[in-house]
């Protein structure tokens, strides 16, 4: 009856056809999504719902600098290795110390770095992070005319530690202040000036358009109006416009010299064979000053906030740096590059600082060919992360860890010792370390130098301090600055 209905209806017939075939390849899909295809065994793991993974988990707000629950719930039910997907890329995350070791020592073998997609949308798919060989030669050595530690010695260090100088007064002087954004405002008012050649008055509109920027990269890639991540977007589009309308503005007149690094990209360009392009140039452009502000601003923040619950750790930082001022012939000579490492408490507090806060974001690499780790297999293509903060914060690994100790690092365990500064990873890790490494560490450790022995701080309001899948995102910590008398 019912197949003689069919036959004497055939645009039924056809209708049947295509639901049953568009149901058995919608249920093939799922399968392959919960069930990736590898030729050996995957890491434990889920894969969460298709499309959208486990994103929802991984960037749920956790209101505490403690390991957050995504990752704590996946240790303890999978082991410090396991697969998951995330904005809708599949990822194997490692948290295991031997294997981050092992993913940085085959850097170029069996892994290359690279970023989720939605990383690329946000910063630019010719962002430095993308490119290899000697596109990434020239960038890193176009970065360390800035950031190097030649330049750091003969004249940054100076000017950074006037430009302190000239915020603290200016703090001191204001009933308060939101630390987090003051320190964002006083790095990217220099580094915007020693970049693209703007006065820091001139900076203060793009720096409001990289805020909206920051919030995209904590958020789920969805493009529609009113969502952060499209506010993100429209932020992008806005620093590059200003960033284009320089560029153009400095290739029309090559000839005027500037002293900032946009003049080495221009050269660049306009070199018979140029290894970059105009967009390429951009993206380098802005995600070097997004790169210089955001990540320091954030750790010194939380920083703050540890040396105001720790007054024994703010007086023995004041002894080290006015034994510094008490050696010197003329007080008043400015800091050198010798002092600085000279400072090693204000390293070991620095070290802690960074250990704790962890604002920089999980380390990428993408697989080239097929992984045998540990019995199981990482399919190629696909992302590996590996989670410096899950690191930072084991137990197994640093004693009482959410405890802020700057003498952790004087032990006398040469063991102990050796594993601490081996998980040590603020910066990244492997042949590709942060650009900005060295430049990190001397703004926390001048920071302090110049902070501590001339000013003591009131907390006027707590703010908060939460996670946002790896990022520590401090806000709301208001401050009242005091000259010391």
């Amino acid at each position: 009856m019912e197949g003689g209905l069919l036959a004497n209806n055939p645009s039924s017939y056809a209708l049947l056809c295509c639901v049953t075939v568009g149901i058995a390849w919608l249920l093939h899909w799922v399968y392959r999504w919960v069930c990736p295809p590898c030729k050996g065994r995957l890491p434990p793991g889920s894969m969460g719902f298709p499309v959208i993974g486990e994103t929802l988990q991984y960037m749920k707000l956790s209101p505490s600098i403690d390991i957050p629950s995504f990752f704590r719930q996946r240790l303890k039910r999978y082991g410090p290795m396991f697969k998951t997907c995330l904005a809708g890329q599949p990822i194997v995350v490692s948290l295991d110390p031997e294997l981050n070791r092992f993913i940085f020592q085959q850097e170029g073998k069996l892994f290359r770095i690279w970023y989720p997609q939605t990383a690329n949308t946000i910063f630019g798919k010719k962002s430095i992070t993308t490119f290899t060989g000697p596109v990434h030669k020239f960038i890193r050595s176009f970065a360390s005319k800035l950031f190097g530690p030649e330049n750091i010695k003969e004249s940054l260090i100076h000017e950074l530690e006037d430009a302190m100088k000239q915020h603290f007064a200016a703090w001191a002087a204001k009933p308060s202040v939101e630390v987090n954004d003051a320190i964002a405002d006083m790095i990217f008012g220099l580094v915007a000036k020693k970049i693209i050649g703007i006065a820091p008055e001139e900076s203060k509109e793009l720096r409001k358009y990289y805020d909206d920027f920051f919030n995209g990269v904590l958020c789920f890639p969805i493009y529609f109006p009113g969502t952060t991540f499209y506010k993100c977007m429209k932020g992008k589009r806005n620093v590059e416009q200003k960033l284009t309308q320089l560029l153009k503005h400095r290739l029309s007149t090559p000839e005027k010299k500037h002293g900032d690094l946009l003049d080495l990209l221009v050269e660049e360009l306009r070199s018979e064979k140029p290894l970059i392009d105009e967009v390429f140039a951009i993206d380098t452009l802005s995600g070097l000053l997004f790169g210089s502000f955001v990540t320091i601003s954030g750790t010194l923040t939380v920083g703050l906030k540890l040396l105001k619950d720790n007054p024994e750790v703010v007086e023995t930082l004041k002894e080290e740096h006015e034994a510094i001022l008490k050696k010197r012939e003329d007080r008043n000579s400015g800091f050198t590059w010798q002092e600085y490492k000279s400072m090693t408490f204000t390293a070991q507090v620095m070290n802690e600082i960074t250990r704790i806060s962890n604002i920089a974001p999980g380390i990428f690499r993408k697989t080239l060919t097929d992984v045998q780790v540990n019995g199981y297999t990482i399919p190629a293509g696909w992302l590996v992360m590996i989670s410096p903060m899950v690191g930072h914060l084991n137990p197994t690994l640093f004693e009482d860890p959410l405890k802020f100790n700057p003498g952790r690092w004087t032990t006398q365990d040469k063991e102990k010792q050796s594993i601490q500064q081996r998980n040590l990873m603020p910066f990244g890790g492997g042949i590709r370390l942060c650009l900005g490494a060295e430049f990190a560490k001397l703004f926390i450790s001048l920071f302090l130098y110049v902070l501590v022995p001339n000013y003591r701080w009131i907390e006027i309001k707590g703010g908060e301090v939460s996670r946002v899948g790896e990022m520590v995102v401090p806000h709301g910590y208001h401050i009242q600055l005091l000259p010391r008398t």
